[in-house]
């Protein structure tokens, strides 16, 4: 029975895969510390990655949009601050670096966050909002070039409804780009048949780029009627 129980256990471990550095009741621990490598906390490179991934999980179970502020649970005989009578300082503290508005630092830390943990659903919500509101922005400042690159960081993220309004924005933007072309050639139509062609050629490459993310869009969410609507407008456009 002994030995069964061994075994049993043995097997378990060995299926567990023990990180060598786990949480325990929330607090981070050190796991097998090795204090000939690093004398002072015993941390290897392994223990630090872990505790970069410990902190980052733990940061944006806090913060679910662009606007929240950076302020998390206390623990008021650690952490500042260290009683009630200090909590709407630091709340204050929070508001102030909310209005600094430090976007690229926010989003460097959702990227190097997405690269530890890809399948966090806060994580991939925020960076897609961002991107999403950006192009969006860049869009109505009348930056499609700008507004292109940031619709296109959201494709690749696992979020139906993100990725769904970016591939018909992108499509959007593609077919407005090709239409503008055709329209500034327009005049050469009857002046310049070979130089209206060029431009043609370079309006339908655009037609077609718009279709690809129409398409696409409409197989990832096929319940979608303004891309199915926007699909067709393109294709007649080209014939």
């Amino acid at each position: 029975m002994k030995a069964r129980f061994a075994l049993f256990l043995l097997f378990a471990i060995l299926s567990l895969k023990l990180s060598v550095v786990f949480a325990q009741e929330n607090i981070f621990t050190v796991w097998q510390p090795d204090y000939q490598k690093s004398p002072y906390t015993g941390m290897t490179r392994q223990h630090w990655i872990q505790a970069g991934e410990y902190l980052l999980k733990g940061a944006f179970n806090y913060i679910h949009t662009l606007d929240d502020q950076m302020y998390f649970p206390k623990q008021l005989d650690k952490t500042y601050p260290r009683n009630t009578g200090e909590i709407p300082v630091a709340k204050l503290e929070g508001l102030a670096l909310d209005a600094m508005k430090k976007t690229d630092e926010y989003v460097a830390t959702l990227e190097e966050g997405l690269k530890v943990d890809p399948d966090n659903k806060t994580m991939i919500k925020n960076y897609g909002l961002h991107y999403l509101k950006a192009g969006i922005a860049a869009q109505k400042a009348g930056k499609a070039e700008e507004a292109e690159e940031c619709f296109k960081k959201v494709i690749p993220l696992d979020h139906k409804t993100y990725k769904t309004n970016a591939l018909y924005s992108l499509g959007v933007l593609c077919y407005n780009d090709g239409a503008n072309i055709l329209k500034k050639a327009a005049p050469l139509a009857n002046s310049d048949a070979d130089k209206y062609a060029a431009e043609k050629e370079k309006a339908d490459g655009r037609f077609k780029e718009a279709i690809g993310y129409l398409e696409e869009a409409t197989k990832v969410s096929p319940e979608d009627t303004k891309s199915k609507t926007m699909l067709s407008q393109v294709q007649a456009a080209m014939k």
